[in-house]
């Protein structure tokens, strides 16, 4: 990744009982990359998306295209 700090949030729309993901989106413009981590797990993994696919996720989520059938 890179030696910048991650600043990690939790959407605030996230009140499921802890079954959340953080992002850091202050990587997004100047690396392209938004980190996304377990927040039941803040020192394990974090993945890596590219900007443009995470943009797109959220996208899809906001038209409802990825509810559950």
């Amino acid at each position: 990744m890179t030696t910048e700090t991650l600043r990690w949030f939790t959407s605030s729309y996230s009140d499921n009982g802890g079954q959340c993901v953080e992002v850091a989106t202050n990587l997004a413009a100047p690396h392209g990359i938004v980190p996304v981590r377990d927040s039941k797990n803040v020192t394990g993994p974090a993945l890596s998306l590219r900007a443009d696919a995470f943009s797109a996720f959220v996208a899809g989520v906001r038209a409802g295209d990825l509810d559950a059938a």
